[in-house]
């Protein structure tokens, strides 16, 4: 059997081929006869484009990085039905395995452990990427319109959510044992001890609903002048200024960007109120958690990416400690 070890040396073409077998055992615990099979994206986890013999199009993501487990992954799939059957909001539409479950567990040889897959109908258009303000003021009311729906949403019986109200969302802490200065250190930990007294702010007397908790271009796509939301894998339970904050780190600093979505927004349902001070710190916020993720991803872009990703995340969150306002920027 192939180790880890081994999975994690291998390129991201090599790793996504490696899947493949993952994906057809899957494919077929979902009753869907393969007559093409394309890796569509390797990053995070793995989503392959299976078009079956009848010429439907499906989305097969497998969590090669999730940690949702079975129960987090039926609440995911679950609200995605709902979404679709009571809201204007396009999301993939999920689909159930011939036993009636949300996920399909396959074992992998290269990873040498069990790996949940998911299934959804295919969402056309590409992916927005860098958004427009017409795309970020859509994005603005389709978000409200999430917001609106989850604030009744009740979680299926057995389901669950993680409580999204700390910096990191409840995951370990990885920064800790990451290679770093004594400097950069201190930065993390002034960073984080601001965001958990932003969060607790946040989260006083804001009842939580469900929240997507990644709204960006990446999980975006935009077709015929619509957009779809796809990719649930983060949601959780939080506030409505929370999904707010983690969108705006995306958009900040393109012109008129994050005032549409905020237009967007408000043409819908108020504008969540918290105030500007610990709203920057939910941003930096977000700076954190995908600095304690890309530690210990297995994607090898990600792995790549990591060893100067770690240097750029403290030298953002210096500059916000410095002056009080977040900013991708970095110093030159």
């Amino acid at each position: 059997m192939t180790t880890t070890h081994t999975y994690d040396q291998l390129t991201d073409a090599q790793q996504a081929e490696a899947l493949r077998p993952v994906a057809v055992a899957a494919a077929r615990s979902f009753g869907l006869e393969a007559h093409r099979l394309e890796m569509h994206l390797h990053a995070y986890n793995t989503t392959f484009a299976l078009e079956t013999v009848t010429g439907e199009r499906f989305a097969l993501r497998v969590n090669t990085n999730s940690t949702s487990p079975r129960d987090e992954i039926a609440t995911q799939q679950a609200w995605q039905l709902a979404l679709a059957e009571q809201t204007p909001v396009r999301v993939p539409v999920p689909r159930t395995t011939t036993d009636g479950q949300w996920c399909a567990a396959v074992e992998s040889d290269a990873l040498g452990r069990e790996l949940l897959v998911t299934c959804a109908s295919w969402l056309e258009g590409p992916d927005v990427g860098t958004a427009s303000p017409e795309v970020a003021h859509e994005l603005g009311r389709t978000m409200a319109q999430l917001h609106l729906q989850a604030q009744s949403w009740q979680l299926p019986e057995g389901g669950g959510l993680p409580l999204l109200d700390t910096p990191l969302f409840g995951a370990p802490d990885r920064l800790s044992g990451a290679d770093l200065e004594a400097g950069q250190r201190e930065v993390l930990d002034r960073a984080r001890a601001i965001g958990v007294v932003a969060f607790a702010h946040a989260f006083e007397n804001v009842p939580v609903r469900a929240l997507h908790a990644d709204l960006h271009g990446g999980n975006l796509k935009w077709h015929d002048g619509r957009l779809a939301v796809f990719d649930f894998d983060d949601c959780g339970l939080g506030v409505p200024a929370l999904d707010l904050a983690i969108s705006t780190f995306y958009l900040r600093g393109a012109p008129g960007v994050e005032e549409s979505l905020r237009d967007g927004y408000a043409s819908i349902a108020p504008l969540p109120d918290i105030a500007p001070e610990h709203f920057e710190a939910l941003l930096a916020s977000r700076q954190l958690l995908l600095a304690n993720d890309i530690v210990k991803s297995t994607t090898a872009q990600f792995r790549e990416l990591a060893r100067t990703y770690l240097p750029t995340a403290v030298d953002r969150l210096s500059r916000w400690l410095e002056t009080g306002r977040f900013t991708r920027e970095v110093s030159t």
